[in-house]
C-alpha cells in the first residue's frame, strides 16, 4: 500500500530528527520552517520544501507540526498562511508541541470546521528519544483516529492514548510537573551534600541504587557532575511549560503549590540568563542560593 504523504512544520532540535524517522520508514514528506537555515536541514534529510504552512498544508494527506509554544501553534494553523488556510478535507493534523491543553482544544475545533480530524500529540525524551525514536507520545483526541496515526507514531516511538481533545496536553503538563520536580529534588540532595563536605558523586551512586532512583538523575546526574549543561531540553522551554501548567491549574481549579515552586525556580534561571541551558541546569540555582558551587568531575 502507498504510504501518505507527510507534510512536517517545525525543523528545530526535536522535529528534524523526527522528520528524518518518517523518511526511513519510507513516507513521502514534505517540509517547513520559519527557519531558512531549519528548512534546509529538511530537504537534506529528503524532504520537499514549502514556502508555507499553507502552501505545505495543500499537497499532503498528513501534517504533523514540531514547534514551540502556543503561539506558534495558532500562527502555524489559524494564521493568513497557516495550515488550516491551505487545508484539504479529510486531511490528519497531528500537533506534536508541547502547548496549553486549551490551545490545543481551540484549534482542533477550528480544524474540525474545515473537516479535519485532529490529535495533540505531545512528546517526552527530549532529543535523545527524538533521535533514538524512543520518545513517549500522549495522545489527545478521538480514537479512531488515533488508531489511524498509529503506524505514524511507531516510527518516533511509543504513543497512549490519553482522552479527547486537550487529554495529550494534560498529561505532558503532568509529567514536565514530576520532571521539574525531579530535577529540583536531585539539585537540592547534591547541593545539600556538598555543603555538607560529601562528594555529589557518592550521593548520585547511592540515591540511584534506592527508592529515590529516577531517570532523569540517570541520565543527567552524571552530566551535572561534570558541568556538562548542553541542551536536551533547554530550561526556557520547560519554563515554558510551567507558565502553561500554572495557566492550566487556573482554568482547571487545581491547587499545585510544588509547581509554583518550580516555576520560580526557573524563572531564577531565566533571570540568570541560564535559559539555552538544559533544564537540568537549575542546580545552578540551588547552587547560587547555597553559596555553594559543586565540584566538577574531570573525565
Amino acid at each position: 500500500m502507498e504510504k501518505k504523504t507527510i507534510g512536517f512544520i517545525g525543523l528545530g532540535i526535536m522535529g528534524y530528527p523526527m522528520l528524518g524517522h518518517l523518511i526511513k520508514g519510507g513516507y513521502p514528506a514534505i517540509c517547513y520552517d520559519i527557519v531558512p537555515a531549519a528548512l534546509e536541514r529538511g530537504v537534506a534529510l529528503g524532504a520537499k520544501p514549502a514556502a508555507s504552512a499553507k502552501d505545505l498544508a495543500a499537497q499532503v494527506d498528513v501534517v504533523i507540526s514540531m514547534v514551540p509554544d502556543s503561539p506558534d501553534v495558532e500562527a502555524a494553523y489559524l494564521g493568513e498562511n497557516g495550515v488550516l488556510a491551505g487545508v484539504r478535507p479529510g486531511t490528519l493534523l497531528i500537533d506534536m508541541s508541547t502547548i496549553s491543553p486549551i490551545t490545543a482544544q481551540k484549534v482542533a475545533k477550528a480544524a474540525a470546521e474545515k473537516g479535519c480530524p485532529m490529535l495533540d500529540a505531545p512528546v517526552s525524551g527530549g532529543d535523545v528519544g527524538a533521535r533514538e525514536a524512543r520518545l513517549s507520545i500522549m495522545v489527545g483526541g478521538d480514537p479512531d483516529v488515533f488508531e489511524q496515526a498509529l503506524p505514524i507514531f511507531q516510527l518516533l516511538g511509543k504513543a497512549t492514548y490519553c482522552g479527547p481533545s486537550g487529554a495529550g496536553q494534560v498529561v505532558k503538563a503532568c509529567n514536565q510537573i514530576q520532571v521539574a520536580l525531579n530535577f529540583i529534588g536531585m539539585a537540592e540532595a547534591l547541593v545539600l551534600g556538598a555543603k555538607a563536605g560529601v562528594d555529589p558523586e557518592i550521593i548520585l551512586r547511592v540515591l540511584s541504587a534506592g527508592y529515590a532512583q529516577t531517570r532523569v538523575m540517570d541520565v543527567r546526574g552524571p552530566r551535572i557532575l561534570k558541568g556538562d549543561y548542553a541542551p536536551g531540553f533547554r530550561a526556557r522551554l520547560h519554563h515554558k511549560d510551567l507558565n502553561i501548567i500554572r495557566e492550566a491549574a487556573r482554568a482547571y481549579g487545581a491547587s499545585l503549590p510544588a509547581s509554583a515552586l518550580a516555576h520560580e525556580l526557573f524563572t531564577a534561571m531565566i533571570a540568570n540568563g541560564w535559559g539555552e541551558l538544559d533544564h537540568s541546569a537549575v542546580v545552578k540555582v540551588i547552587e547560587k542560593l547555597s553559596n555553594c558551587e559543586l565540584p566538577v568531575k574531570k573525565d
